[in-house]
């Protein structure tokens, strides 16, 4: 059997085994996968900055509105839409350009802290996601 075979096998065994559970990666780790040249080390590296990346993020998300410094807190969207890309949540980086551009015109204030509470949800979840396949790499790379 060559490696991608096992690495497809793996990876539909680790899908089924989610979806058995109710539970749909939030993660796509393909974009990492491919950057690392299947590097676990650096794959490790990269999901741990991500993770401290994006508790810092989130609590400046929260001081910056608190403080009505929009501007700022349209920069940390931009920010943090890197982080999340190359994690693979895509839709949360589309929420995070949107934040960016609204934040950086002063526009539609009220609706930041719903995005900033959906991008601290989202980011808790992959981090917890994360932890189990820093935990299993093998079965992932």
């Amino acid at each position: 059997m060559n490696r991608k075979l096992i690495y497809i096998y793996t990876k539909f065994q680790v899908k089924l085994y989610w979806s058995q559970h109710g539970y749909c990666m939030k993660t796509d780790l393909s974009y990492l996968r491919d950057m690392s040249g299947g590097n676990t080390e650096l794959v490790l590296e990269m999901i741990g900055i991500f993770k401290d990346q994006v508790v810092e993020f989130g609590r400046e998300m929260d001081q910056h509105l608190e403080n009505k410094d929009y501007e700022l807190l349209g920069k940390l969207a931009h920010k943090a839409k890197s982080s999340v890309s190359i994690m693979g949540l895509q839709d949360l980086a589309q929420d995070l350009k949107n934040l960016e551009n609204l934040a950086r015109e002063g526009k539609k204030v009220q609706s930041y802290s719903g995005i900033i509470y959906r991008f601290k949800q989202v980011t808790s979840e992959a981090i917890e996601e994360l932890n189990v396949v820093s935990n299993n790499i093998e079965l992932y790379f």
